[in-house]
C-alpha cells in the first residue's frame, strides 16, 4: 500500500495536475546578418577577379615621384567598387589610382551564405623600374 500512496502523491504533484504547462522550449533567436562588413586589406586583395593597373601619370613620371596612394573603398554585394575615397597619396598619382580602382571587380564576399557589402582599404603603388 506504501508503494500505491507514493505513486499517486508523485502524480499528484505533476504540473499537468495542477492545471501547468510545461514550458516551451527556449526557442534560438535568429541572428540578423549586417549589411556590411569590415575586412582587411589582404582579404579582399583575396577577392579581386579584375584589376586593372593605373596609368603611371607622366608628369609623375618625368618628376621621378613614387609611392603608395592608400584608399577608403566600400564594395557592394555584387562585387562593384561603389564608392572610393582618398586616405594618403600624392595629388599627382592619387587621380590615376582612383580611375584604375573603380574598374576593379571583387567576388562578392559571403556571410552566412549572403552577399554583403565590404569596407575596406587599398593600396595601390606606384614605383619607377631603372
Amino acid at each position: 500500500m506504501l508503494c500505491v500512496a507514493t505513486a499517486l502523491a508523485a502524480q499528484e504533484s505533476t504540473p499537468e495536475s495542477k492545471g501547468e504547462t510545461t514550458p516551451a522550449p527556449a526557442r534560438i533567436p535568429k541572428i540578423a546578418t549586417p549589411q556590411r562588413v569590415r575586412v582587411s586589406q589582404g582579404v579582399s586583395n583575396g577577392l579581386v577577379v579584375k584589376r586593372v593597373p593605373p596609368e603611371y601619370p607622366d608628369e609623375a613620371r618625368r618628376g621621378g615621384i613614387q609611392g603608395k596612394v592608400v584608399m577608403h573603398a566600400i564594395i557592394d554585394k555584387a562585387g562593384a567598387v561603389a564608392k572610393l575615397e582618398l586616405v594618403s597619396g600624392d595629388s599627382l598619382l592619387a587621380p590615376a589610382a582612383i580611375d584604375a580602382v573603380k574598374q576593379w571587380k571583387y567576388k562578392p564576399y559571403l556571410l552566412n551564405g549572403k552577399p554583403v557589402e565590404v569596407d575596406t582599404q587599398i593600396t595601390v603603388n606606384f614605383t619607377l623600374s631603372n
